[in-house]
């Protein structure tokens, strides 16, 4: 039986399928955090259709997308010349290859996030960067929908990630969310220094098309949390990673 959009988004995530200010500011945050890498060679994880690197090709000497979802490839392709089939897992490129990685919102759906990371880094060059963006379980709502009596239930769904891990995997076993102990533990052992761990909210495009007054006050309002040790409620983890070199790690 083939699997409903639901489903797949359930699993997968969904790409970015329009740009507005909440694409606009996370890409401001990926140039700031990259410097001088983004003039580089440059690689994509869960590229979807291509948003992102599209924008990030235009100044790189090369971009490269991975999709595990064969059809976002083809449909990626028609923004980005390099654009594979594969898994975060197994990475298809020697190692010490890429200046920047970045990774938005993709690391909670693989099926090994350790893996995933260890690749990572095996493919960053030494002073390359690794940029990712993953949920928060500080955030007071799951956003990929939960699993309830075998059936799928989409939309934010309050105060699961409250919840004991065991009853928390059990309603959302498609999707991770991350403490700030948890995404250090997969890095651990790596030759890695971490140049930034933040927490960011989001920017509350789709209440903002509804309610302006409400939504932009909402967006103001929390993002102004960022700022503040209410943080630890946002939605999503940013972290910039970068890859020692040898002589740094002896």
């Amino acid at each position: 039986m083939s699997s409903t959009h639901s489903e797949k988004a359930a699993l997968r995530g969904e790409p970015s399928y329009v740009w507005r200010s909440g694409q606009d500011r996370r890409m401001q945050m990926i140039r700031k955090a990259a410097g001088e890498r983004v003039h580089g060679k440059v690689f994509e994880i869960g590229v979807g259709l291509g948003a992102y690197l599209s924008r990030l090709a235009q100044d790189a000497q090369q971009a490269v997308g991975l999709d595990v979802e064969h059809e976002r490839t083809l449909e990626a392709h028609q923004h980005v010349d390099q654009v594979v089939c594969g898994v975060g897992e197994h990475l298809p490129f020697p190692a010490n290859n890429f200046d920047l990685i970045l990774s938005n919102e993709v690391l909670e759906h693989v099926l090994d996030d350790r893996k995933s990371v260890q690749e990572m880094v095996r493919a960053v060059k030494p002073g390359g960067r690794i940029l990712f963006f993953c949920p928060n379980r500080g955030y007071p709502f799951e956003t990929h929908g939960i699993f309830w009596r075998g059936n799928y239930r989409f939309g934010n769904i309050p105060l699961v990630n409250y919840l004991p891990t065991p009853w928390r995997n059990k309603l959302a076993p498609h999707v991770r969310a991350y403490t700030k102990n948890q995404l250090k533990q997969l890095f651990k052992g790596l030759p890695v220094k971490f140049i930034q761990r933040s927490i960011v909210f989001g920017a509350y495009d789709n209440i903002i098309a509804r309610r302006p007054g409400l939504g932009k006050f909402l967006r103001g309002f929390l993002q102004f949390l960022e700022k503040t040790p209410f943080q630890v409620l946002g939605l999503s983890h940013f972290w910039v990673v970068e890859k020692l070199d040898q002589a740094q790690t002896n």
